[in-house]
């Protein structure tokens, strides 16, 4: 089974080794139509405590850490507009 990778942004970087990364989906009701927004908060494993607030990272899945890090950071991510015209 492939492990899931999430693109968000860090919220929290207050603990040692973990950072706090909330991911944004939005998505379509699917009776009424209307697009909704909705947002889940994942608790990463950071080794050398390089990511702080306001950044954009990638995470995947990975095997349980602690009690709430079931979650690696891969990098850093940048979405750039110029790619995206």
């Amino acid at each position: 089974m492939t492990k899931r990778i999430l693109e968000g942004q860090v919220v929290s970087s207050k603990g040692n080794k973990t950072i706090v990364v909330e991911v944004k989906r939005r998505f379509t009701h699917p009776f009424y139509g209307k697009v909704i927004s909705r947002s889940k908060k994942y608790h990463a494993h950071d080794e050398k405590n390089k990511f702080k607030e306001g950044d954009k990272v990638r995470i995947i899945e990975s095997k349980p850490i602690s009690k709430l890090k079931t979650w690696q950071v891969i990098e850093k991510w940048y979405r750039c507009k110029q790619n995206y015209r």
